[in-house]
């Protein structure tokens, strides 16, 4: 996706050799207009899919995927870090390692918002590791219900995610998929990633 490559060699700021910091256009601050055209790439992508939840990881995954469902015509349901009032009993948890923030957090999804004939697509921000994807994965084979696959806004494609959840018949759409960033440069991966 070109605009949203531009966005990364305009806006990101390179912190270290596996580190990109995006939070003026997506992870702090967004861009409305960006998360629009992310919506709509994720919904073509995965129209005729027969979506009907789309699921995140609170809150940089909560813009694409609310963009993203409203294109397909569905709710938008984020999983949370931290436990409320709200939100104490009848739960899919599961347990989520954050690479950047170097901590493990326990997931937690209402048990009334997914169910087993639910066709679930996964949204998130960045795919490294890939431990929010299969986290999320293990809410929805909790909920018995179908993933269709899952739409990543920025892929790093030299870490181990994106193969492994490959390798594993997942159907993964990475919007941009970064091949390094080495010596304070990004460079993306030119041709698309297939299993």
């Amino acid at each position: 996706m070109e605009h949203l490559q531009k966005k990364i060699l305009q806006e990101g700021k390179i912190l270290s050799d596996t580190v990109l910091k995006v939070d003026s256009f997506l992870n702090h601050q967004v861009d409305p207009v960006l998360m629009q055209e992310i919506g709509k790439e994720f919904a073509d992508r995965f129209l005729g899919n027969g979506v009907t939840k789309v699921l995140t990881l609170e809150s940089s995954g909560i813009a694409p995927a609310t963009m993203t469902a409203l294109e397909l015509g569905v709710p938008v349901v984020f999983a949370r870090k931290k436990k409320s009032l709200t939100l104490a009993d009848d739960l899919y948890t599961a347990e989520v390692y954050s690479y950047t923030k170097k901590d493990t957090n326990q997931i937690s999804v209402a048990k009334d918002y997914l169910a087993k004939n639910d066709r679930v697509l996964l949204i998130d921000d960045f795919l490294a590791n890939g431990q929010a994807v299969l986290g999320l994965m293990d809410v929805i084979r909790q909920a018995k219900a179908a993933c269709v696959g899952a739409g990543v806004v920025i892929e790093k494609g030299f870490q181990e995610g994106g193969k492994q959840l490959r390798n594993q018949g997942i159907k993964l759409e990475s919007l941009a998929i970064i091949k390094s960033l080495t010596n304070k440069k990004v460079t993306f991966q030119k041709e698309d990633v297939t299993v």
